[in-house]
């Protein structure tokens, strides 16, 4: 499967840069980043809380195979609708710290788009774990899923 999620991992440094244009207008893809029943579908997950505005938050949950629980949370620090979105991001009772996410979105045409996301973590041995695990797949999976949920919203 061709990956069309980007992700540039610069050595020795503590972020992330990840890319990806879409086959959906700017609208829809900002949608599949703030409406809950969308949020659910991509991501697997079930939303317990989202309130998409400046100063708001966000607390997701969800279920392994095993059945045991893990929660997501964070909260949004700028919030500019069909343009950028700035949050904090903690998956609890892990090792991997706070993370700052900058999403930037950009219209290309009037039915592309294109998604920057830029991820900075506490550190270059946090970031270098989260590589070592199999991110890149599963990024362009959610992406893949985005395109093909959000396409039957048009």
């Amino acid at each position: 499967m061709e990956r069309k999620t980007k992700i540039d991992a610069e050595n020795g440094r503590q972020e992330l840069e990840i890319t990806r244009e879409f086959d959906l207008p700017l609208e829809l893809l900002f949608k599949a980043y703030i409406e809950p029943e969308i949020i659910e579908q991509w991501m697997g997950t079930k939303v317990l809380k989202f309130d998409c505005q400046k100063h708001g938050s966000y607390q997701l949950e969800t279920t392994d195979p095993k059945g045991n629980k893990h929660g997501f949370n964070g909260v949004i620090h700028e919030f500019v609708p069909n343009k950028k979105i700035s949050r904090t991001f903690e998956m609890e009772n892990t090792p991997f710290g706070i993370q700052l996410e900058i999403y930037e979105f950009e219209e290309l045409t009037e039915e592309t788009s294109r998604l920057k996301m830029h991820v900075i973590y506490e550190s270059v041995e946090q970031r270098d774990q989260v590589l070592k695990l199999p991110f890149a797949m599963g990024i362009n999976m959610a992406h893949n899923r985005i395109e093909e949920i959000v396409r039957q919203l048009k």
